[in-house]
């Protein structure tokens, strides 16, 4: 029977926050970074990336924190209707932080948490029966009422002839048996947790853990003895992971020497976090697995899998795509500090964007921008407050238009339009945010960013830095170098937020031009090492440019998000011919355009001479037509081949 899911996980989800600071105490931590975390929301995330079809079943609260985790699930493309919100209990939470190689303290907060409210009614038959294999944790086999869920969807995957793995994930403060400050604590002898294990494991096909893992398990702490009590109980393949000497997969009977089971490669790298790793590891044994590798070739990619997480900071975003581990496998270990391998971050970066909220791509970009300030600065009756009170207009217009769907977005600037860019957030638009200074050439940066840049850190995660830069490529060195440095120190201050980079580039508005100088600026970019992620780009006047532009940004990165193009004020007649052109491209996802669609209203606005109302209609309308006007011309080069 067909499934259309591959694997689901059971059990804990949470929200990470990590320390920032590294090789200090968390005590004297100053910020942390959050992410989503809990063994099997890892797991689901780790496999998603690797191409499977993954779902999550969890609990999750009733606030920010329980959105944040179903908001980024859906971002990372796993599905989230096995996640229940919880009406009573908060979101879990732990706090984490680096102290050095082999010390990794961590908080868990989870007292009366909503993933351990999990109850039978949240396992819905006809869910678990979409996927191939549902995986288990062991930390929600410590509750009779997880227990009693988990087992529920053990029984029904079974039934329906799915196959069933076990993390045995074992915490012992999760099992009541070590304090709030020991949850870095990874092994505690149990009889009571041994048995109440090892009364389930005959349930499952496949069951992963570390050496101590197994010792709880198999109540030793001799490795071979614990796992051959644990056969005892189960036919299940066992993979003991053995930490630096990599993993080993027993089908049979447990030999005398681990080393007699079977392996895969491992990779020589530096350890930097092992926080997270065994979920990543996870994620990768779970692909080779359902994809019918032998177990040399799974625990490869669990291998590698479980390496990039180590030499990464947080759990889930240290994950690979599917593209990125085979990128790694075919180049290889070039340095042991994987975080720090510019090309293989770049990759990692570029094949893991996050999708929107609703878990669309940004293959479509209908974008109003309204970012302008010295053009409103200079209109009659403009003031500060004013250009203000206008953006929150444009910002109703382009909701109007939205409606809620997706391929909508704004640029809108922090300065004059700080009401209206806070009001954006969770609207679903994409969101682009100027940082050059208006005008400005050599390039500067907006004041409010700081000397060092720093001001990003106040950017919301779904905030696109943009930069206008007028570049040329006849530019004088001077001219050149100096706008160079400053739009690489910004691509690398955004990179080091998380936050996604627009480039803009006007050659035509410098100087003289021809079908190849956008395409020339373009390179040189790449060339210094800056590798936006979305291009903004006047409207060519003919195929040629546009064909030389697009072939130079793939030639250099065939990941990029794409294109828009951009208005320069022109006429709406103007501007449907440049779409029609610009559609044939499909690297081309869009327009970002201001003044054709605001213009006017602004002029009459700032004047008096237009109340709010008439001002968003006219640009509500004229917004809507140009969206219509890019649909057709994209339609058109669809229908055209």
């Amino acid at each position: 029977m067909a499934r259309g899911l591959d694997v689901i996980t059971i059990g804990r989800a949470g929200v990470d926050l990590y320390g920032a600071q590294i090789g200090g105490r968390l005590e004297d931590m100053r910020s942390f970074d959050k992410y989503i975390g809990g063994s099997p929301t890892n797991t689901a995330c780790g496999a998603a990336r690797l191409g499977l079809k993954a779902a999550l079943i969890a609990r999750v609260g009733d606030e920010h924190m329980g959105r944040f985790i179903r908001e980024q699930l859906v971002r990372e493309g796993v599905d989230v209707r096995g996640v229940k919100t919880d009406p009573e209990r908060l979101t879990a939470l732990v706090i984490l932080g680096i102290r050095d190689q082999e010390q990794f303290p961590l908080i868990f907060y989870r007292d009366n948490c909503a993933d351990m409210a999990l109850c039978e009614d949240d396992i819905d038959p006809d869910f678990i029966a979409e996927a191939r294999a549902v995986v288990a944790s062991g930390t929600h086999l410590s509750h009779p009422q997880t227990t009693a869920a988990t087992l529920k969807a053990l029984r029904l995957a079974r039934e329906n002839g799915a196959q069933t793995a076990l993390d045995i994930d074992y915490r012992p403060n999760l099992w009541g048996l070590a304090g709030h400050g020991a949850g870095e604590e990874r092994f505690i002898a149990s009889d009571k947790v041994t048995a109440r294990l090892q009364e389930h494991l005959h349930l499952f096909d496949l069951i992963v853990g570390t050496e101590e893992e197994f010792a709880i398990a198999g109540g030793s702490t001799d490795t071979v003895t614990a796992l051959r009590a644990v056969r005892a109980v189960t036919g299940a393949t066992l993979v003991c992971k053995r930490g630096a000497q990599g993993a080993t997969a027993f089908v049979g009977e447990i030999p005398d020497d681990l080393d007699e089971g079977q392996s895969g490669p491992g990779f020589p790298i530096e350890v930097f976090n092992v926080l997270g790793a065994g979920d990543g590891f996870m994620g990768g044994l779970l692909k080779g697995w359902l994809d019918g590798e032998d177990w040399p070739t799974a625990i490869k990619y669990a291998n590698a899998c479980g390496a990039f997480a180590v030499s990464r900071h947080g759990c889930t975003p240290a994950y690979p795509s599917w593209e990125e581990l085979q990128y790694f496998f075919e180049r290889g270990v070039v340095r042991p500090d994987l975080r720090h391998d510019v090309p293989l971050e770049q990759v990692h970066w570029a094949s893991n964007r996050q999708r929107s909220r609703n878990g669309g791509a940004w293959s479509v970009m209908r974008v109003f921008a309204f970012d302008h300030r010295a053009q409103m600065e200079e209109m009659e009756g403009a003031t500060p407050a004013r250009i203000g009170a206008f953006k929150q207009l444009c910002l109703r217009a382009a909701l109007e238009v939205q409606g809620g769907q997706a391929g909508y977005g704004i640029l809108c600037d922090g300065r004059l339009g700080r009401d209206a860019l806070y009001r954006a957030e969770g609207t679903g638009l994409w969101i682009g945010r100027p940082a050059e200074w208006p005008g400005s050439r050599p390039l500067a940066l907006e004041p409010q960013l700081g000397p060092d840049l720093g001001g990003l850190i106040e950017w919301p995660q779904d905030q696109v830095v943009k930069c206008l830069c007028f570049a040329h490529p006849d530019d004088d060195p001077a001219i050149r170098a100096a706008q160079e440095e400053t739009v690489l120190r910004l691509f690398t201050a955004a990179r080091r937020n998380r936050l996604e980079f627009l480039l803009e580039v006007i050659p035509s508005r410098v100087g003289p031009v021809d079908e190849d100088s956008t395409a020339r600026v373009i390179q040189r970019f790449y060339d210094i090492g800056v590798f936006p992620d979305w291009w903004k780009l006047e409207p060519f006047r003919s195929e040629a440019a546009w064909a030389g532009a697009v072939a130079t940004i793939e030639r250099n990165d065939a990941r990029v998000r794409g294109i828009v193009v951009l208005g320069l004020d022109a006429p709406e007649e103007e501007l449907a011919a440049a779409f029609a052109l610009a559609a044939r491209q499909p690297l081309v996802r869009g327009f970002a355009v201001g003044r054709t669609i605001f213009g006017d209203a602004a002029r009459v606005w700032f004047r008096g001479e237009m109340d709010d109302g008439a001002a968003v209609a006219q640009m509500t309308e004229r917004f809507a037509r140009l969206c219509r006007i890019w649909d057709n011309a994209r339609a058109g080069a669809a229908a055209a081949g």
